[in-house]
């Protein structure tokens, strides 16, 4: 048992951490401002890597079991959430950070890269698809909590609008099932800034936990998040992905993903709205420093 364990944690899990270090790192000595190489990655990256994923993998019935699961998965982790934040009787904010901090997995520059040292490419077509719905679930759901409900509805809906990525799918799908073949040349210029997309975001996560303030952490609330997030969701998953006639392929990928640390973008959520921005940014650290032992757990048992 410990020697595939060391193997998982050593192939899959120690790569993936040394491409977060080198970020990290680069951020600690050089302060480099994180929003403008965000945006790259945002509004540029991810659209290509969205597009390419969908023009190239047929649709079929995974697409469907991928929105139902996650949409089950994330209200199931809502009501415990919900539940544990009145057992330990939290404020609003309180409960709205947690929330935040538990629903949401790093399912973009984090899960991505460990589906794809863990599965190969084939794990990445279910997974990349994954992704988006968590954006679209993230963009929705996360900004209503971390707003407490004030104009939540409105501003979520523009911040979906406003993501380019989603802007990519329909027209990749169309030229898919229309059978328009891309001129080959177009095609590898697309896929170039498609395959430059992961490690960049990779770097991305790196810098903005170098910027994670570690003075003054709310060590139980961030503990409960941690095995709420890291243990629970997969749990969750696991239970869910039950129900539904999805390949064992699909079923690992959306339960590695549910295991993912929470969410980066969430701590941008936070900050914007002043949902305890502090110890949102500070479960992220912790849950994605936790996930090195988590994941390669996990693993080695799927």
């Amino acid at each position: 048992m410990e020697g595939p364990l060391i193997l998982q944690f050593v192939d899959v899990i120690l790569p993936v951490f040394m491409i977060f270090l080198s970020g990290y790192l680069v951020q600690k000595i050089f302060r480099l401002d994180i929003k403008p190489i965000s945006t790259v990655a945002v509004y540029l990256l991810l659209p290509f890597l969205v597009f390419d994923t969908f023009y190239t993998t047929p649709l079929n019935m995974s697409f469907f079991y991928i929105a139902v699961t996650s949409t089950l998965i994330m209200v199931l982790l809502i009501l415990i959430g919900v539940i544990v934040c009145r057992l330990f009787r939290y404020e609003k904010a309180e409960t709205n950070a947690f929330l935040l901090s538990t629903i949401f997995p790093n399912s973009g520059n984090y899960g991505i890269p460990i589906i794809l040292f863990a599965f190969g490419k084939a794990g990445v077509a279910d997974a990349l698809p994954l992704m988006v719905f968590h954006a679209i679930l993230m963009g929705v759901v996360g900004i209503y909590i971390a707003a407490n409900g004030r104009g939540g509805a409105k501003t979520a809906l523009q911040t979906v609008l406003k993501q380019p990525m989603n802007y990519a799918i329909i027209p990749a799908i169309l030229l898919q099932e229309l059978h328009i073949r891309i001129p080959g040349n177009f095609m590898e210029s697309i896929q170039m800034i498609s395959n430059t997309s992961i490690p960049l975001i990779m770097i991305i996560l790196g810098m903005q936990l170098a910027n994670v303030e570690v003075r003054r952490m709310n060590w139980g609330g961030i503990s409960l998040v941690t095995v709420v997030r890291l243990i629970v969701s997969p749990l969750i998953a696991y239970a869910v992905c039950l129900f539904f006639p999805i390949s064992t392929l699909l079923t690992n990928v959306i339960i590695v993903m549910a295991a993912m640390p929470s969410a980066a973008n969430t701590t941008l959520y936070a900050i914007q709205f002043n949902a305890k921005p502090q110890f949102v940014s500070s479960c992220t650290l912790i849950t994605t420093l936790a996930s090195m032992v988590t994941l390669a757990v996990l693993l080695n048992v799927l």
